[in-house]
């Protein structure tokens, strides 16, 4: 899954960012006028390059309406084995708690981050999910659909002049809403909650 891929790419890309982001931070504008829009990602991607890849693609398109306000649109696609509820710990990642089958979602979203102090940010997602159930064989089983929400508080690094940037963030995620979900998937969400506290993020972008 994702999340077993997490620690090795935080760990590598905050390495980066850190040495990046004491170069002249101090003269560096947070929210410069002349760079209003941009587009960016997650590093979570580089998860694809694991065993058992989450085939996840992310594209973020945002524009700073304020100095401290942002909006944007996240569309993303990804795929997993197992309830998204499970927390970390003695039965993340064990082969006993995944589906028969896995899950395809697609979605767009919309995003509302606003900074509160320098780069300390916190934001608000809202992602409705066509939801495609597959069976061992990556055969379509049923298709549903979910909605799913972020709360993020993370911080907005500036680089290369504020060009680029990495914000690494911490997350609150919950689904409220997953319909038409087959019996035998059901069953194994229904031992978690539908929510996930802790969720660490690393998204990056381009601003011009």
């Amino acid at each position: 899954m994702l999340r077993k891929a997490i620690p090795i790419i935080l760990a590598g890309l905050l390495s980066v960012s850190s040495i990046l982001g004491q170069q002249d931070q101090g003269k560096w504008d947070f929210w410069p006028s002349y760079y209003k829009r941009y587009v960016g990602t997650t590093a979570f991607m580089l998860g694809n390059l694991f065993p058992d890849p989450p085939s996840l693609v992310q594209l973020n398109i945002g524009y700073w309406v304020t100095e401290k306000d942002v909006v944007s649109l996240e569309a993303i696609t990804w795929k997993y084995p197992a309830p998204l509820g499970i927390p970390f710990g003695s039965s993340f990642g064990e082969e006993s708690e995944e589906y028969p089958g896995s899950i395809r979602e697609y979605g767009v979203g919309v995003v509302y981050q606003r900074f509160l102090w320098k780069g300390l940010y916190t934001s608000l997602q809202v992602v409705p999910f066509r939801r495609i159930y597959l069976d061992e064989a990556d055969e379509t089983i049923q298709k549903g659909f979910q909605l799913f929400s972020t709360l993020r508080l993370g911080y907005h690094v500036p680089l290369f002049k504020n060009r680029f940037f990495i914000e690494p963030s911490i997350a609150a995620t919950y689904w409220p809403v997953s319909t038409n979900v087959p019996a035998e998937f059901k069953a194994k969400d229904d031992k978690w909650n539908n929510y996930f506290l802790g969720e660490p993020g690393l998204h990056l972008g381009f601003k011009f």
